[in-house]
């Protein structure tokens, strides 16, 4: 109850509430750098019609200590990742002592730090709950939420009531498990940037085990600092060996692995080049790993699979918080970097599974590939084990080939698809689960692919290292499906559909910063360029709107139309 009177503001007056609507009506607030509050405007409202339009910061019991802790979480947004700076920290931090010697009657001047102290509150709350950008504006297809789940302005006078304001940023920041792993390694990785000399590795012909160089001392020294040695304290600062030992090699495989490069201990250019990255890098790649976390609505608690687009890798979790090491986990082939092979981000829910697959050739591949192939060779479908028709269906009759349907083809009014069996581009099963962008999980006859470190090798799908291994775990709790049934559903000729009985959402996601099964933080190269794009985005990010994260109730009724 005391907590209560604490809160309760000592002057009710009608001058500090005309002054408090005519900054809320304004949607614009001189104390701030952004000073457009349009997109905020709503959650102020509510948060100021819970005190009957009064001061919540200033003018009660705990004004000083309250503003003080608020202060203290927007100097520390930077272990989040986000920037003090967009908060107004230090600007408020400045006011603070004007302020607090106001008089009561100065009520346009108590209204504005106030309304200040709330919106730069709600901004960043709202920044670690949803993210600073709108995804779908970089081309992550990510789901709208459906509805929204947190209220801000409640939590906030909630939290001052009950004195918790220290709480708020877990009651808001993203509860997979992978966010507080992150938001530690950020804090590890920043205090290894200041203080870890930069390695600058000068190494002209590939290191292999046994020889000397004279830097390996320095390299020594630097694996230990990251971790992927355990400390040896006879070496630091004392070491002058130039040998690279077996235990520098251990050190190097270990950061190979983390870092998405082969893990054969050799360090040529392309371990050079990664080793010689400042540690400062990889900060930003914590960051934005961070940032995209936000952007991920609630998710089921159920089955789901997920792919990381640069770490070639797929995951498939019983329960999406999963950490154990017995995860489904498989390397994958995903698209070229070129734009349009790109694989793209999405969220979509695998309905079926097709054992024995027809390969519907995409129009695209058929003009810019086949034909001309088809051109010079009027036998290269029957080599390769396709045929025409003239829609993708499994039932289609195949149509010949001749002038005619040459020409038709040409036209885009026949297609081509590749009959199952061994040469079938999608290999012996394919998960399905629709989506604009048209891709899928698949199996491959191309399996050398995937002893490669760097795998971007395909038009856009995505082709998994053990079908069968996906296939079990998408059918485990599926009648008569089983290992066995499963195996000579994929070495039978003909081609059989699967109904899902629950369908198992999918999510296709780019982090170029994420933390394994056996809890290593692994770091990947930006192969498609998003952490570049998401900087940039970054630099020029404004309040995000609302209506941009949640499906409006039109658009929920329009979707159940169609």
């Amino acid at each position: 109850m005391q907590a209560l009177l604490a809160e309760e503001p000592i002057n009710q007056e009608p001058g500090i509430a005309q002054e408090i609507t005519a900054i809320i009506s304004a949607k614009q607030h001189p104390y701030l750098m952004l000073s457009n509050f349009e997109n905020r405007t709503e959650d102020i409202d509510s948060l100021y019609k819970m005190s009957n339009r009064q001061l919540l910061w200033l003018g009660n019991r705990n004004t000083e200590k309250n503003i003080t802790e608020e202060l203290n979480l927007l100097a520390n947004a930077a272990n989040h990742g986000l920037n003090p700076k967009n908060y107004d920290t230090e600007s408020l931090q400045q006011k603070l002592q004007l302020a607090l010697k106001l008089k009561p009657d100065s009520y346009k001047e108590l209204a504005l730090y106030d309304t200040a102290l709330s919106i730069s509150l709600l901004r960043y709350l709202h920044d670690l709950h949803y993210g600073r950008i709108n995804p779908q504006g970089i081309n992550f297809n990510l789901k709208l939420r459906e509805k929204k789940l947190l209220d801000l302005p409640l939590l906030i006078k909630n939290s001052l009531t009950q004195n918790t304001l220290a709480e708020l940023p877990l009651s808001v920041e993203p509860q997979l498990k992978q966010y507080p792993k992150l938001k530690q390694a950020l804090a590890s990785y920043r205090q290894l940037a200041a203080n870890t000399p930069r390695l600058k590795l000068d190494i002209k012909k590939t290191l292999l085990p046994g020889n000397t160089h004279p830097q390996v001392g320095e390299l020594h020294r630097f694996l230990i600092a990251i971790g992927d040695l355990p400390e040896d304290k006879t070496v630091i600062g004392t070491e002058k060996s130039s040998l690279y030992t077996d235990t520098i090699v251990t050190g190097v495989k270990s950061f190979q692995k983390r870092h998405g490069l082969a893990t054969d201990g050799h360090i040529g250019k392309s371990t050079v080049a990664v080793l010689n990255e400042p540690l400062s890098q990889r900060v930003i790649q914590i960051e934005l790993a961070m940032e995209r976390l936000r952007w991920l609505p609630e998710l089921n608690t159920g089955a789901s699979i997920i792919v990381n687009i640069p770490s070639f890798q797929l995951w498939a979790f019983d329960a999406i918080d999963q950490t154990d090491a017995n995860i489904v986990n498989m390397k994958v082939v995903v698209g070229k970097a070129a734009l349009k092979n790109q694989t793209p981000v999405l969220m979509a829910e695998m309905h079926y599974i097709d054992f024995m697959p027809y390969w519907n050739v995409p129009y695209s591949i058929t003009k810019k590939e086949i034909l001309p192939k088809l051109i010079q060779n009027n036998n290269y479908l029957d080599q390769e084990n396709m045929e025409l028709v003239s829609v993708f269906r499994n039932t289609a009759t195949p149509t010949a080939l001749n002038g005619e349907t040459m020409n038709l083809l040409k036209q885009g009014k026949l297609r081509i698809r590749q009959r199952p069996g061994g040469k079938n581009a999608l290999g012996k099963i394919k998960f399905i689960f629709p989506n604009k962008e048209d891709v899928y999980l698949h199996d491959t006859p191309a399996n050398t692919l995937f002893s490669k470190s760097r795998r971007d090798f395909s038009h856009g799908c995505v082709r998994v290292e053990n079908p069968q291994k996906l296939a079990e775990f998408a059918l485990k709790n599926q009648d008569s499906w089983n290992p066995e049934t499963i195996k000579i559903a994929m070495n039978t000729p003909k081609t059989q559909r699967v109904i899902l009985k629950k369908p198992i959402p999918v999510l296709f996601f780019y982090t170029t910063a994420f933390f394994d099964q056996f809890d290593n933080l692994e770091f990947y190269p930006d192969i498609y360029g998003h952490d570049a794009v998401l900087l940039k985005t970054l630099s020029k990010a404004n309040d995000l709107s609302d209506q941009s994260l949640f499906i409006s109730s039109n658009t929920a009724q329009q979707a159940l139309i169609k």
